[in-house]
């Protein structure tokens, strides 16, 4: 090979790897697009970006990105890996893992246990038929207020009324009144004055 030869191809291989800014993208089609800025000089647009099946985010203005440009053209990038520096959460320990967002909610699967911070937001499970939660020794609700638009059911392996069943049984039970005397006196009491 002859040396313009050669240095045609490393000026190829140079040019198969870039980094650069995203400045804008779009999430709309079958795969993200971004608009990447590799130098004052060069941005590329609509430059596919390709994440791991099963996990997509949409990196905000001035993230970092790596950009692969196939057989070196400049002219065919794909984005292959983004970091954004300043909502990046830092301190994971080895084997730990973090899913998080700009404002910094988050999913942390740290070394004691899950943890998800939702930073004030609510926290919604959609269209589950059955969600089910199963914990060894107990179950904490700290909050001020526990609400359940349907019935609840304790002991629900032996015991077949809700609590709203029970309530009702509550409220129309009477007792037995013993050793009454004969006459206008009644055998049982009357129902509770407070049924709630």
């Amino acid at each position: 090979m002859t040396a313009g030869v050669l240095e045609a191809l490393a000026q190829r291989v140079r040019m198969m790897i870039g980094r650069g800014r995203v400045r804008t993208g779009s999430d709309g089609a079958g795969v993200q697009m971004l608009q990447v800025q590799l130098a004052s000089v060069e941005t590329g647009d609509n430059r596919p970006r390709m994440a791991e099946f099963g996990f997509s985010s949409m990196p905000p203005a001035d993230t970092d990105a790596v950009v692969v440009f196939l057989a070196g053209d400049r002219s065919a990038g794909v984005v292959v890996a983004t970091n954004h520096q300043a909502s990046r959460p830092r301190g994971l320990k080895p084997g730990e893992t973090i899913v998080y967002s700009q404002d910094g909610k988050s999913v942390y699967f740290s070394d004691a246990g899950i943890v998800v911070d939702a930073k004030g937001q609510s926290v919604t499970v959609q269209n589950a038929s059955v969600a089910t939660i199963e914990a060894t020794t107990k179950i904490v609700a700290d909050t001020p207020l526990f609400q359940c638009t349907g019935d609840i059911q304790d002991n629900c392996e032996t015991n077949s009324r809700t609590m709203k069943e029970m309530r009702d049984v509550y409220n129309s039970h009477d007792h037995a009144v013993r050793n009454v005397q004969a006459g206008g006196s009644t055998v049982t009491t009357e129902h509770p004055n407070q049924t709630e």
